[in-house]
């Protein structure tokens, strides 16, 4: 049994066409946004690993920083000469100001 396309209507004919066009694109739509979700996913990620990998090396870097002040801040130089900078220093006029006491500074 053979099938004659001429024995079809014109109307027909257009209006398969429409419908198989309108699968085409619907199903080029469906791709596309399914690539765009996938990519926005996948950069979400990239940034999200990103992102907590610098918050790491930030923690990181603030935490050794925090334990070596409070290690230097605990350390007691030999033969007290910490204290005796302190006193040392205190009242004496800054050479250029003249008034200004100058400080020594150290660790709370």
């Amino acid at each position: 049994m053979q099938f004659d396309l001429s024995a079809v209507e014109t109307g027909t004919m257009v209006f398969i066409g429409t419908l198989v066009f309108a699968l085409v694109i619907t199903l080029f739509m469906m791709t596309a946004a399914f690539t765009a979700l996938v990519l926005v996913g996948v950069g979400r990620l990239a940034w999200l690993v990103a992102a907590n990998i610098l918050l790491g090396l930030v923690h990181g870097l603030n935490h050794g920083w925090d334990r070596l002040v409070h290690h230097a801040s605990t350390v007691e130089l030999p033969g007290d000469i910490a204290g005796d900078f302190a006193t040392d220093f205190m009242g004496q006029s800054a050479p250029s100001t003249g008034t200004y006491p100058r400080v020594g500074l150290r660790d709370s």
